[in-house]
């Protein structure tokens, strides 16, 4: 396939679903059939398109000896095109601002996840969404057991959604990622809120729920906080390297450089202000508060969210700027800030998850616990095992996303049939028995509940969750570092805990017996449904088989780290050149066998599982009964099902402070105190100068001009006392007038007295 072909490809991997919102938003609203169909054919076309090039990658890999792949090495971007977009500066000098696509061996891995995850959703989505059944009526609401009536809207949004998300991915720069990267935001915020006019009457001891408009409004308002300062950053980027493309910028040569000029110590900042945009969009502490209400949205949205779309792009960026991050990392603190909030965040919200009763929030706040891992990972260097960990990490999310939508999907059917419409489907103290009633969502969710638990040698998730503690393990073994030390126990805690709370989601939705009506009248979901789970339990199995390590149980030549060797290309001569010039602790290879991360992902995925099937599975809870942690954990129990606090500590420290100042202060002081108060003297001054030239206009121009006028009216109306309208009059007046004239002219010519006028005139004047 030519070059030319490969990159027209390319730029049409986001135009199919792009291209889809407009066919639907503009033309097929009032057809559902025909939205989804067009909605289908969209991502189906960018899922082949995907495909295509990224198996185009693996070709160039498989030609190579695998191991070694010397073509991807020296031109790891293999597919790239660029056109100019925006002038800027001197548009003479002919700068532009480009907009551009490009493919190596990272984004081909991730286009063949998001696409397939992408599809899945998709194909769920219209069993999800009673596609068939009689049309519902009410919108903005769950119409349950009937055909959503915002049928065309949904698949609109999330058509954007996926376009969206493919753009981020095939981006050759920061600028057009950021583009992807906002695109996706509204469409997380639309999608929150798809339910728009549900409201929730809650009981004493139920799940708490925001409205869904509520749950919008506060992802998006805390993700743009993280990315204004992450615009910052972009902005700081570009002014260093005069460029936003990352094959450019992020070159040895371009890095040294920038290192020279304004110091590494600034270079850890640049990567602290990107980063934090993955801290807003991944929901790292502390910025991770809106994903767990986001789960209000439909559940296809929950699982585009946290598995093939949002929470992975902030992930996908710190990935994709890791040389700069490994500069940081090595120069500055940065890798301390950015190690440490995963790690926390990994166990904080592994203790959170815990406690929780409703479905989709175990998996809400086990999503935050694992991209901590990925951070943490990030953050001490561990490229390839980031980048494997999100992988893995979103075919087994997606798949229990999608299988908890279906358990719900049968509670709600369930409550339909007894007219319960009071008992929360998602709760899972009403649920049990569901793995006779739904054996192959059981099963999937098993499949996917393990993956996540790191359940050994079989499960995509063990081998990626393995070599982040093989690499922490390495940064402290090798170096005696104290942060891989501490990253190592945080992540070895958090992966306990995240098999028990696995363990124990299962074993209260699925085993024993029904615990309410709801429960007993459950039954499997449609084929729409049911044929996403099998296709993504698949890959939350054999995904894994790809990274398994090169020295796995200390031997030489029997495994091959495909993973490793193919997406570690993408960096790996520029770390090497940054490690001889000694910006870079460590190269992009393998490492040396350790049995102490093995041993340590066994003993806490075999006890998280076996502790929460004693506590759980072995004698599952009866009706009414209280869930076994409340009594041994006390108040420590109420402190993790009420999350840590957080929303009510952000409530008191920044909300309602923020509140009061915009009412009290910026509101009551500044706009009606000192803006209105300004603003009224100035009215109140023009006012005055008003009534003065009112009061002079009617002075001068009113009641003056009234004068002369009424003056001359009064002379007038004398004057036309004369005016009879009889000639003979007027001949007598003017003969009288005539006759005295010249009476008077003789007798002043007769007495001489105009010679005496004349002299008066003359000493007069």
């Amino acid at each position: 396939m030519s070059q030319e072909t490969l990159q027209t490809l390319t730029w049409l991997i986001p135009a199919g679903p792009l291209l889809v919102f407009f066919l639907i938003v503009l033309f097929t609203r009032n057809n559902r059939t025909l939205s989804w169909v067009l909605a289908w054919a969209g991502v189906i076309g960018a899922m082949v398109l995907s495909w295509t090039i990224a198996f185009h990658m693996f070709g160039i890999y498989l030609g190579d000896d695998i191991s070694h792949p010397h073509e991807l090495l020296e031109h790891p971007v293999q597919i790239a095109s660029s056109i100019d977009w925006l002038p800027i500066g001197d548009y003479a000098n002919g700068t532009w601002l480009q907009l551009g696509v490009s493919v190596d061996p990272f984004t081909a891995v991730m286009l063949i996840m998001v696409s397939l995850a992408v599809v899945m959703i998709f194909i769920y989505s219209v069993g999800y969404h009673n596609y068939g059944k009689p049309p519902g009526t009410e919108l903005g609401t769950p119409n349950h057991g009937k055909e959503e009536p915002l049928f065309s809207r949904f698949f609109a949004l999330m058509s954007l959604f996926a376009g969206a998300m493919l753009l981020l991915v095939v981006s050759d720069n920061l600028l057009m990622l950021f583009i992807g990267w906002e695109i996706m935001g509204f469409c997380s915020y639309s999608l929150i809120g798809f339910w728009y006019a549900r409201e929730y009457h809650l009981t004493p001891g139920a799940i708490p729920h925001i409205p869904p408009r509520k749950a919008a409004v506060k992802a998006f308002m805390t993700t743009r906080v993280a990315d204004v300062v992450m615009l910052l950053g972009i902005v700081y980027f570009y002014r260093t390297f005069g460029t936003l493309n990352f094959s450019q910028a992020l070159s040895a040569g371009s890095l040294e450089h920038a290192a020279m000029e304004i110091g590494v110590g600034m270079l850890g900042v640049m990567a602290l202000l990107i980063f934090t945009g993955t801290v807003g969009k991944s929901a790292q502490f502390p910025l991770h508060v809106w994903l767990p209400d986001a789960m209000e949205g439909p559940t296809p949205v929950s699982a585009t969210i946290h598995a093939a779309a949002m929470v992975s792009a902030g992930v996908y960026l710190i990935v994709r700027i890791f040389p700069l991050i490994a500069v940081a990392i090595e120069g500055t603190s940065a890798g301390w800030v950015i190690a440490g909030i995963g790690a926390f965040t990994a166990l904080m919200a592994a203790t959170i998850a815990v406690a929780q009763n409703d479905v989709k929030g175990v998996l809400a706040y086990s999503t935050i616990s694992q991209l901590g891992f990925m951070v943490a990972a990030v953050g001490i260097g561990a490229y390839v095992a980031a980048a494997f960990h999100l992988i893995t990490h979103a075919f087994f999310k997606a798949l229990l996303f999608l299988a908890s939508g279906s358990v719900i999907h049968g509670m709600e059917h369930g409550a339909e049939h007894v007219h319960d419409h009071h008992t929360d489907p998602q709760d899972m103290r009403y649920m049990g028995g569901l793995r006779k009633k739904m054996p192959i969502t059981f099963w999937t969710f098993l499949i996917g509940g393990m993956s996540l638990s790191g359940l050994p040698f079989i499960t995509a998730g063990f081998w990626s969750k393995d070599e982040i503690f093989a690499d922490a393990f390495y940064l402290f073994q090798h170096d005696n570092s104290a942060l891989g030390l501490i990253v190592f126990v945080m992540l070895g805690f958090a992966a306990f805990l995240t098999a028990f709370y696995t363990t124990r989601q299962i074993s209260m939705t699925f085993l024993g017996e029904p615990r309410t009506p709801l429960a007993e009248h459950a039954h499997e979901s449609n084929g729409f449904m049911t044929f996403p789970l099998v296709i993504l339990a698949i890959f939350a199995v054999v995904a894994g088989w790809v990274g398994i390590p090169d020295n796995f149980l200390g031997t030489e030549g029997t495994f091959v780290n495909m993973y490793h060797h193919f997406v570690g290309a993408t960096i790996e001569e520029p770390i090497a050149e940054l490690y001889e010039l000694h910006l870079v602790g460590h190269e992009i290879g393998t490492l040396p066998w350790s049995w102490w991360p093995l041993i340590t992902s066994m003993v806490v995925a075999l006890g998280g599982i076996l502790v929460g099937y004693l506590v759980y599975g072995r004698k599952p809870l009866t009706k009414n009964q209280e869930d076994p942690l409340i009594r041994p954990l006390g108040p420590l129990h109420g402190f993790l099902q009420n999350k840590w606090y957080w929303d009510e500590l952000y409530q008191a420290v920044l909300i309602r402070p923020v509140v009061y100042f915009s009412e009290v202060v910026v509101f009551e002081v500044m706009d009606k105190g000192i803006i209105d108060g300004i603003i009224h003297l100035v009215a109140r001054v023009v006012y005055a100068i008003g009534r003065g030239a009112k009061a002079t206009e009617e002075a001068v121009f009113g009641r003056a001009v009234d004068w002369v006028k009424d003056q001359f009216l009064s002379m007038t109306r004398e004057v036309r006392q004369l005016q009879t309208g009889k000639v003979q009059e007027y001949v007598l007046v003017s003969g009288l007038i005539a006759a005295a004239l010249a009476f008077m002219i003789i007798f002043l010519i007769n007495y001489g007295w105009s010679q005496q006028i004349l002299n008066w005139f003359q000493l007069t004047f």
